[in-house]
């Protein structure tokens, strides 16, 4: 499946029909992350529009790891990617090898283990949970630097939006539909000072 212009999500040995793809190997195992739910095709066409030469990357909630990486291969010089669940970190680790990143790759399975701030930060997670960590997400978006939030129902946007509001200047909303319900990313930039 091809995302944005250049990034194209593959399973296993077969490849992108584009020779100037840039291609990741995913197998997600039991994690949530392969490019068909329309949170994580939002999150990857957005990283595909991004230069992402020479910058740092935080995938929270990383699943299979697919936003790191694809971030990685798209020219990010190193990602930490966090997920609380046990077969998250064993799918990113084996994806991350799988797609030769697994150098500048760092997982965690713990929120207090994310440090710093990064110019890149991706939380494709739930609504509730994006509300609730929004002043600790938020935190480790580098000054000016980007940040993309989706798991949002279009019903939740304005709920997101104000959780983020003392941190993040937002652009409009990205929205998508498949299977009668309609899906959101929401992107911004930090607020300096």
């Amino acid at each position: 499946m091809q995302f944005g212009s250049r990034l194209w999500i593959c399973p296993g040995d077969s490849d992108a029909t584009d020779a100037n793809a840039i291609v990741v190997r995913l197998d997600p195992g039991l994690a949530f992350g392969t490019g068909t739910h329309p949170t994580t095709a939002l999150c990857l066409e957005w990283l595909d529009s991004l230069n992402l030469e020479d910058k740092t990357m935080l995938d929270y909630g990383c699943g299979s790891g697919v936003l790191a990486i694809g971030a990685l291969l798209l020219g990010s010089t190193r990602a930490l990617a966090m997920d609380i669940d046990p077969q998250a970190i064993i799918a990113t680790r084996a994806n991350a090898a799988r797609n030769n990143v697994g150098d500048r790759l760092t997982v965690v399975d713990k929120a207090q283990q994310v440090h710093g701030t990064f110019d890149v930060v991706v939380a494709n997670i739930l609504a509730g949970p994006l509300v609730q960590l929004a002043e600790s997400i938020a935190a480790h978006v580098a000054g000016g630097c980007m940040l993309a939030l989706s798991g949002i129902l279009s019903e939740q946007i304005d709920e997101v939006l104000s959780a983020y509001r003392p941190w993040i200047e937002f652009d409009e909303p990205v929205c998508r539909q498949q299977d009668g319900q309609i899906w959101a990313r929401l992107t911004g930039r930090r607020i300096e000072g």
